[in-house]
């Protein structure tokens, strides 16, 4: 969570180092203070010391556009204040410090390290050289290689962890679209499984009753009570469907629409109930069942149909067929659908000038379930089309 402090820090940057480099000052003064006081062989080094702890925080103002830059002028201010007398405590190296924390920030590990140690290897010399109180050795070159190597270690974790958090959000951000493009290919996807379905169901009964209108026009004078007969049956055809157009639109309705549709998806067991609609118009369907009788799942049941629906709603619109056949195959693991018929063959493999898309339909709807579909004349008249389904899903 961004608290209104970090969130004044990044809209006002120069404000914050401004704040930083005077607090580095006064770090500066008091060490510069505290190292020369009661020791003579110092005197005057105090002025020295702030004097060239004031260039070295001015020089800190342009960490963010030169870093090495001001590493280099910091370490010689810190460096000339230590040949000067002053001891290299951390407040007189203040800004040495600050410089290479912002160093390590803003570039790279290599760097950051080769400045590390070119400045270490200075201060450990001036102290070792000047040291105004004679202290051990190891005090003289481990005290001024720490302070150096303290804030290019924090730096460079800074810069880890920001690099780190960059990452994750570059992930998320890309996870997010991953999931905007996976919900809009399930989208289009969706729509084109409606549309699917409103093709078959509209092209089917349209064809039907079409039809069979054609026939009762025909017998109308001759045989009025056939032609009865089969309007009764195309009253039933359009009844059906609405029904159908009814239960695939309501798809498209959300959750919380008070109306949904409650008949079930048609399947193989309407098979006899399509195949006396279309005998009402003219076409005689046999339906032959090789292999026992397996169950479906509704994926597959409604794919099979459909295709069975649409092999005879093109027999019946494009083939000048009287008769067709329908054979189911089942296997252990597959249904084979075969539909014949006795026309003329000339049913389009490829879309219609109208707009038809039936074959290409059949073909996506059983690639959606694992299976295929293979169309084509019949080498001793007629035309054919094969599906072959998984029994399950």
């Amino acid at each position: 969570m961004i608290t209104s402090w970090q969130r004044y820090a990044k809209d006002h940057p120069r404000v914050v180092d401004v704040v930083v480099i005077v607090q580095l000052f006064a770090a500066v003064a008091l060490g510069s203070a505290f190292t020369t006081a009661g020791n003579s062989r110092t005197n005057g080094s105090f002025g020295l010391g702030v004097l060239l702890g004031g260039i070295a925080c001015v020089a800190l103002l342009w960490h963010r556009s030169h870093p090495r830059t001001v590493v280099a002028v910091t370490a010689v201010c810190g460096n000339t204040a230590g040949a000067a007398g002053c001891l290299l405590t951390p407040l007189l190296l203040a800004p040495v410090m600050a410089a290479l924390y912002w160093l390590a920030v803003r570039t790279d590990r290599r760097t950051a390290r080769v400045h590390c140690l070119a400045v270490t290897a200075l201060l450990v010399a001036t102290a070792m050289l000047f040291d105004p109180y004679g202290h051990p050795l190891a005090l003289k070159t481990i005290g001024p290689a720490a302070w150096v190597v303290l804030p290019i270690a924090w730096g460079t974790a800074s810069r880890l962890r920001s690099a780190y958090l960059e990452a994750v959000q570059a992930r998320a951000e890309h996870a997010e679209r991953t999931r905007e493009e996976e919900a809009r290919h399930r989208v289009a996807e969706e729509r084109v499984r409606i549309a699917r379905e409103l093709h078959d169901v509209v092209a089917h009964h349209l064809a039907l009753a079409n039809a069979l209108a054609g026939t009762a026009a025909h017998l109308a004078a001759d045989r009025p009570e056939q032609t009865e007969r089969i309007l009764a049956d195309l009253v039933g055809t359009t009844s059906t469907a609405l029904r159908e157009l009814k239960a695939t639109v309501g798809l498209l309705r959300r959750p919380e629409d008070s109306e949904a549709p409650l008949e079930p998806a048609p399947g193989l067991g309407r098979l006899t109930e399509l195949a006396t609609a279309f005998a009402s118009a003219g076409l005689s369907v046999d339906i032959v069942t090789e292999g026992e009788r397996r169950p479906l799942s509704p994926g597959v049941d409604l794919t099979a149909f459909r295709i069975v629906q649409e092999a005879l709603t093109n027999v019946a619109k494009h083939a000048s067929a009287r008769a067709a056949r329908v054979t189911l195959t089942y296997t252990h693991d597959r249904l084979t659908i075969t539909v014949t018929d006795d026309g003329s063959g000339d049913t389009p493999v490829v879309p219609s000038p109208s707009g038809g898309f039936g074959l290409i339909g059949m073909r996506e709807r059983a690639h959606s379930v694992g299976g295929r579909v293979r169309t084509g004349p019949r080498p001793e008249g007629g035309f054919s089309v094969t599906g072959e389904l998984p029994i399950h899903l």
